[in-house]
């Protein structure tokens, strides 16, 4: 384990959302401090979900935040759990359009998609005492160099296969958390951050199709709601809360 301010390398770890979550309970924890493991061996993904990722090629991190020294604009009320979420996601967006182009975009909640393949996703976890928000963590995961994937994934895709470069995994995850200070600390309106949030969603204004309680069905996606629902129109306009729908790709 490598040490630099806020930022520490693990060389294993199970997960790195769970390591995280252990400092917050020890209340070792620090508001902005970031993990980084160059091996997780059981990586958490959104919804139960595994998330594999080859040993030193990819971007493995966590980091904590504690929402009472974060404001949504000077004078506003604290930032919104779906705020804090699109901030996170636009962070992420930003760092891989740098590097991958406009073909990068955000997938309701908070994945990252190049054309129609995952280059990364994001899992936030809140600890609460009562109704006070206590503390986010925040997990990060981006393909970096890794071009070899598990077959049960159905369209990972990574920078250097996007670019045809390698990159520096440590190196791009200690941008990624400076991006995350810098635009956590910004103070955008939720309005503004939604604005955003919506210029960047994958698929918005096209026809995809979902699945919910096991039947398929074509909707258009419309925008994604200041609660944070995902507003989509067919014959009727339709609002959907996360894990409420699937997406059939």
């Amino acid at each position: 384990m490598t040490e630099d301010g806020f930022f520490t390398i693990l060389d294993t770890v199970g997960s790195t959302n769970n390591y995280a979550m252990q400092q917050v309970h020890d209340g070792l924890a620090k508001h902005g401090q970031a993990w980084f493991a160059t091996e997780q061996t059981a990586g958490k993904g959104q919804r139960g979900k595994n998330w594999a990722s080859e040993k030193g090629k990819n971007i493995a991190m966590s980091l904590v935040l504690e929402p009472g020294q974060l404001s949504a604009a000077p004078g506003r009320k604290i930032i919104s759990q779906f705020h804090l979420s699109a901030a996170i996601a636009l962070s992420a967006f930003e760092l891989l359009k740098k590097y991958a182009g406009d073909e990068i975009k955000i997938k309701w909640p908070n994945d990252l998609y190049w054309r129609d393949r995952k280059a990364g996703g994001i899992l936030i976890e809140n600890k609460f005492q009562g109704k006070a928000w206590k503390w986010a963590v925040v997990g990060i995961g981006i393909n970096v160099n890794q071009t070899e994937f598990s077959k049960e994934l159905i369209n990972p895709v990574s920078l250097k296969q996007i670019t045809g470069k390698i990159f520096d995994a440590i190196d791009l995850a200690k941008e990624l958390h400076a991006l995350l200070i810098k635009n956590l600390s910004a103070g955008k309106t939720p309005e503004e951050m939604l604005q955003q949030y919506n210029e960047h969603l994958y698929k918005i204004n096209q026809l995809v199709t979902f699945r919910k309680a096991g039947v398929k069905f074509d909707t258009v996606i419309k925008e994604v709601s200041a609660q944070g629902k995902l507003v989509t129109v067919d014959a009727i306009e339709r609002e959907f809360d996360f894990g409420e729908v699937e997406w059939v790709l």
